[in-house]
C-alpha cells in the first residue's frame, strides 16, 4: 500500500476520536460556506434582476424609456434613473410602424387609491394604478361584468379590488386621482389573464388625457408581435429602428412595470459585495483559529508520530487530508444552508425596504458553485499553514508530557500584524479627510484589517495580559483567579483563537452600528437644515394637487408656501464626475416677500431668480466645475430629459451632502408622480407656528391621505429615506456577529472540552467541581473583556474618523447599542463555558485522566 493511501486512512480514521474538534471545523466551514453561497445568491439576483411581469404579463415585448444614465467617463457603466423614463407619444407610431408589429398599445400611469369613508383604503398601496382601458389588454384583463369606460367619470375595477371592497358594476365610489378626492360610476369588473398584486383601475380615454401628468407622452408602449413573429426577433428590430428606449421581453419586462427594479441593483450589488467580502476574512480568521486551535491540541500526538518514524511531508500531508474532509463534507451541508440563509436574507431585504417585493431572488448553480470552491479554498490555505506547526514537530517533544507551546508568533506573522495594524491607521488618517458622504466607503474596511492584526498577534496579546494585569485580576477576583492567570499566559495560543471572533464580533458591531448612526445623523440634519418651515403638509396618494396647494395659500396665518419636490441627477454639461452617486436635487419656490424655504446661505445670485430655468448650485460644487453665477450648464435629470438651465445663484452648502435646487415647476415636470410630494408652510408675521398647524390639520380634513406636521416632519422625510440606507449596514453588522459569535462559542467549547484530563488531575488535587468552573469563569472573563477592549479599540479607527470628517468629535448613536455588545459578549462566553465545563467533568478524575489528549 502506498504511503499517501496509508496517510489517507491514518486521517480518517483519526477522525473519529477527535469529534469535539471536528464538530468545531465542521459547524465554522458550514457556516461560511453557508452565508458565502448567500452572498452570492445576492449578487446573481443584482446582476440578473428577475421581476415578472403582472400587468405587462400579456404584452410579449415591452418598450419604456431608457433605462439609466451612461456615464460619460466609462464605457459601459449605466445608473438607473431616480423617475421613470417616459416616451414622446410620437415614438408609438414608429413602434407600431416597426416591421413585424401587430399592435401597439400605449400606456400612461397616473396615482389613483380607492377611497373608504374618504380615507385611502389600504394605505401605503401602490397609487399609479390608474391606467387607459386600452392598457387592458397588456395585462389580459376581460370584463367579468358590465362595460368598458366611455364617457368621463366611468371606471373599471380589478376584480380582486371590487371583491376587497365589495363593489359591483352599476356602483359608485370614491377615488382620489392625483390627490383629489372624484366620484365615479363602476362601468365594470375586469379579471386580468394572470395574477396581479396591485389594485389597477381603467378609465376612458377623456380621463386619461385629463389626468395624465406627463401632457405629450406615455409611460411605456405595449407590443403585440404580428403571427409568427419571433418576440426576441421583433425586439431587436425595434431597438435599431427606434433607438433610445429600452426594448424588453421575458421576465426582463418586469423593470418597466415595477419602478424599483432597476434602481435595486447597486443596494443588492453593494449588500452581496461588502458582505461576501466581510464573511471571507471573517471566515479565513475563524477556520484559521478553529484548526489551528485543534492541530495545537493533537501537538504531542503528531511528534509521537514523528519520533516513530513519520516524515514532516507525511504529517503535514495527514492534518491536511483529515481538515479537508471535514472542509468538504461541511461545503456540501453548506450549499443547503446556503439555500436557506441566502433566502432569508433576500426576504430581510424586502421587508426593510432595500428592494421591492417583486425582485425575484436567484440561486443557481453558479453561486454554489462559487461559494464551495471558495470555502475549500480558505480551508485548504488555513489547513497548510497550520498543518507547518505539526509537521515541524520535534519527535523529543512526544516524552514532553507537559510541554507548553509558545505563545511567540513567527516573524512572518508579526510582519503581516504591523501591516493590516499600519493599513488600520492609514485608513482611518484617510477617513479624516474624506467627505463625509464617502467617508465610511473608506473607513469601513477599518475593523476587518485591524480585528486581522489581533488575529496575528493574539498569543502575545494573551500574554501581555497575563503578565501586566495579573496581579490587578488576582486581587478583584481572589485565588480562583491565580490559577486563571497562569492558564492564560500557559494557554495563551488556545485562548487566543477565542479571542479572534470575540474581537471581530465587537469591532464590527461597534464600527458598523455607530459608524451609520454618526453618517446618518449628519447626512439628515444636512439635508432638513437646508430647509425651513413652520408647518408641513404631506400626502400618501400620489402628491399633493393643485386645488389643494390652493388652498393650502388661501389658509388664514400662512406667509409662505412651497411645493418641496426631491430627485436625483448630474451635470452633465461640465460633468461633475458623480458617477453613481448622483446630486441630490430640491426643487423649491422661488423667494417671495415673506422669504424663501431655503435655509441655506446664498453667497451670490438671489433666490428671487429661481425661475423657469433657473438653478441654485452649491458653492463648492460651482468651484470644483469652475462654474461662475450667470453660466448656463446642462442637467440630466432624474428622469433621463437634458435641461439647459441658468445658475443664478450660488449656495453655501454642506459640502458633504450638497443638493442642487431648481424651480418646483421645472423639477416637478420631470419626476414619476408629475406632482409635489409635499408642500412647506411658513407663518406670516404675527401668526403663532402651532397656530398655522392647526388651522392647515383643518384644511388637510377636506383631503384624503393629506397630513399636516410640524418642521419635525422635514427631519422625518429625510430620516425615512436615510433609514433604509442605514439598514443595509445593521444587516451586515447582524449577520457578521452572529457567524463570530457562533464561531466564538464553537472555539471556546473545543478548548475547555479539550482540558479533561487537566480538570482530572486538579480534581485528584484536592479541587472540587465549583473551584474549577470559577477558574474557568475568569478566564473566559479574561477573554471577554480583552476582546471587548481590543474590539471598541478597533471600532473607534472607523467610528473617530467618521465623526470627525461630518465635523464633530464626539460619535452619534444609542448607548444601549455599546451595553447590548458588552452584554452579547458575555453572554457567548460564560454560558458555553459552563456547559463545556459541565460536559468535560462528566467523568471521574480518574477516568478524566487517562484520556488522550492534553
Amino acid at each position: 500500500m502506498s504511503s499517501r493511501r496509508v496517510v489517507l486512512n491514518l486521517a480518517l480514521a483519526s477522525l473519529r476520536f477527535r469529534l469535539a474538534a471536528s464538530l468545531a471545523s465542521f459547524i465554522a466551514i458550514l457556516i461560511g460556506c453557508g452565508l458565502l453561497i448567500a452572498c452570492a445568491g445576492l449578487f446573481e439576483t443584482a446582476i440578473v434582476l428577475q421581476a415578472k411581469p403582472q400587468r405587462l404579463a400579456s404584452a410579449p415585448v415591452v418598450v419604456a424609456g431608457s433605462s439609466g444614465f451612461k456615464l460619460p467617463d466609462e464605457e459601459s457603466e449605466v445608473v438607473p434613473y431616480a423617475e421613470r423614463a417616459g416616451l414622446p407619444e410620437d415614438q408609438v407610431a414608429k413602434i407600431a410602424a416597426v416591421q413585424g408589429v401587430r399592435r401597439a398599445v400605449p400606456d400612461v400611469s397616473f396615482a389613483a387609491v380607492l377611497l373608504k369613508e374618504g380615507a385611502p383604503q389600504e394605505s401605503g398601496s401602490a397609487v399609479f394604478s390608474g391606467h387607459g382601458w386600452d392598457s387592458a389588454a397588456l395585462g389580459g384583463y376581460t370584463l367579468r361584468e358590465g362595460g368598458q369606460p366611455r364617457t368621463a367619470g366611468q371606471v373599471v375595477l380589478d376584480s380582486a379590488t371590487a371583491s376587497a371592497a365589495g363593489v359591483k358594476a352599476g356602483a359608485n365610489v370614491e377615488l382620489a386621482v392625483n390627490g383629489q378626492k372624484q366620484d365615479f360610476t363602476v362601468a365594470g369588473v375586469a379579471e386580468p389573464a394572470r395574477s396581479v398584486q396591485a389594485p389597477v383601475f381603467f378609465f376612458s380615454a377623456g380621463d386619461v388625457q385629463r389626468f395624465s401628468t406627463h401632457p405629450g407622452s406615455v409611460g411605456l408602449v405595449g407590443v403585440f408581435p404580428a403571427d409568427g413573429v419571433d418576440a426576441g426577433e421583433l425586439a431587436g428590430r425595434i431597438a435599431d429602428q427606434v433607438p433610445g428606449v429600452s426594448v424588453l421581453t421575458g421576465d426582463d419586462r418586469g423593470s418597466a412595470e415595477f419602478l424599483g427594479v432597476d434602481a435595486s441593483r447597486l443596494p443588492l450589488i453593494l449588500l452581496a459585495a461588502v458582505f461576501g467580502g466581510m464573511v471571507l476574512v471573517v471566515m479565513a480568521l475563524v477556520v484559521s483559529a478553529t484548526i489551528s486551535l485543534t492541530v495545537r491540541q493533537r501537538q504531542q500526538e503528531l511528534a509521537l508520530l514523528r519520533a516513530t518514524g513519520a516524515t514532516p511531508k507525511q504529517v503535514h500531508r495527514m492534518v491536511l487530508a483529515e481538515t479537508m474532509a471535514v472542509g468538504a463534507a461541511a461545503a456540501v451541508c453548506g450549499a443547503f444552508l446556503g439555500s436557506l440563509i441566502g433566502n432569508q436574507i433576500f426576504s430581510a431585504s424586502v421587508s426593510i425596504g432595500i428592494v421591492p417585493d417583486e425582485l425575484a431572488f436567484r440561486q443557481d448553480i453558479i453561486a454554489f458553485g462559487a461559494g464551495i470552491i471558495a470555502t475549500l479554498a480558505i480551508t485548504y490555505g488555513a489547513a497548510w499553514f497550520a498543518a507547518l506547526a505539526a509537521a515541524r514537530a520535534r519527535p523529543i517533544q512526544a516524552l514532553a508530557e507537559a510541554a507548553i507551546p509558545s505563545a511567540k508568533v513567527n516573524p512572518l506573522r508579526r510582519m503581516g500584524a504591523l501591516v493590516f495594524g499600519a493599513a488600520t491607521l492609514l485608513l482611518a488618517a484617510t477617513t479624516v479627510f474624506m467627505p463625509a458622504d464617502t467617508a465610511s466607503a473608506i473607513g469601513g474596511p477599518a475593523v476587518l484589517t485591524g480585528a486581522i492584526a489581533v488575529a496575528l498577534l493574539g498569543p502575545e496579546i494573551m500574554t501581555y495580559v497575563a503578565d501586566r494585569f495579573g496581579p490587578v485580576i488576582r486581587r478583584f477576583a481572589g485565588r480562583d483567579a491565580t490559577l486563571a492567570v497562569i492558564n492564560s499566559r500557559a494557554r495563551a495560543v488556545a485562548f487566543a483563537a477565542a479571542l479572534t471572533p470575540i474581537t471581530l464580533a465587537s469591532a464590527v458591531a461597534l464600527g458598523n452600528v455607530y459608524s451609520e448612526t454618526t453618517a446618518q445623523k449628519a447626512q439628515v440634519a444636512s439635508y432638513a437644515g437646508q430647509l425651513q418651515a413652520d408647518a408641513v403638509v404631506s400626502t400618501d396618494t400620489g402628491g399633493v394637487s393643485p386645488a389643494l396647494f390652493a388652498q393650502i395659500r388661501s389658509t388664514p396665518g400662512v406667509g409662505t408656501t412651497s411645493p418641496l419636490v426631491t430627485s436625483s441627477g448630474w451635470i452633465e454639461q461640465p460633468y461633475d464626475g458623480n458617477g453613481s452617486d448622483p446630486l441630490r436635487l430640491l426643487g423649491v419656490a422661488a423667494e417671495d416677500q415673506g422669504g424663501s424655504v431655503l435655509a441655506t446661505e446664498v453667497t451670490s445670485g438671489s433666490l428671487k431668480n429661481l425661475t423657469g430655468t433657473g438653478v441654485a448650485l452649491p458653492e463648492d460644487v460651482a468651484d470644483d466645475l469652475d462654474i461662475k453665477l450667470g453660466d448656463k450648464i446642462t442637467m440630466r435629470l432624474g428622469d433621463g430629459a437634458q435641461a439647459q438651465v441658468n445658475v443664478v445663484a450660488l449656495l453655501d452648502s454642506p459640502s458633504s451632502y450638497p443638493s442642487m435646487v431648481l424651480p418646483a415647476a421645472l423639477l416637478t415636470a420631470h419626476t414619476t408622480s408629475g406632482l409635489p410630494a409635499q408642500v412647506l408652510v411658513k407663518a406670516a408675521n404675527g401668526t403663532d407656528p402651532a397656530d398655522l398647524v392647526s388651522a392647515l390639520g383643518d384644511t388637510a380634513k377636506n383631503w384624503p391621505g393629506a397630513t399636516v406636521g410640524d418642521d419635525t416632519a422635514l427631519t422625518q422625510n429625510f430620516q425615512a429615506n436615510a433609514d433604509v440606507e442605514a439598514m443595509i449596514n445593521y444587516l451586515l453588522a447582524v449577520l457578521a456577529i452572529a457567524y463570530a459569535a457562533i464561531a466564538a462559542v464553537n472555539t471556546l467549547a473545543v478548548a475547555v472540552l479539550a482540558r479533561r484530563r487537566e480538570f482530572g488531575a486538579q480534581r485528584l488535587a484536592g479541587a472540587d467541581r465549583k473551584q474549577i468552573r470559577r477558574m474557568l469563569f475568569i478566564e473566559g472573563g479574561i477573554v471577554a473583556v480583552t476582546g471587548l477592549a481590543l474590539g471598541i479599540v478597533i471600532s473607534l479607527f472607523t467610528v473617530l474618523p467618521m465623526a470627525i470628517s461630518t465635523g464633530e468629535i464626539i460619535p452619534s448613536g444609542p448607548v444601549w447599542v455599546f451595553l447590548g455588545v458588552v452584554l452579547a459578549v458575555f453572554l457567548i462566553v460564560w454560558p458555553v463555558t459552563a456547559l463545556s465545563a459541565r460536559l468535560a467533568m462528566r467523568r471521574s478524575p480518574i477516568e478524566a485522566v487517562t484520556l488522550p489528549g492534553q
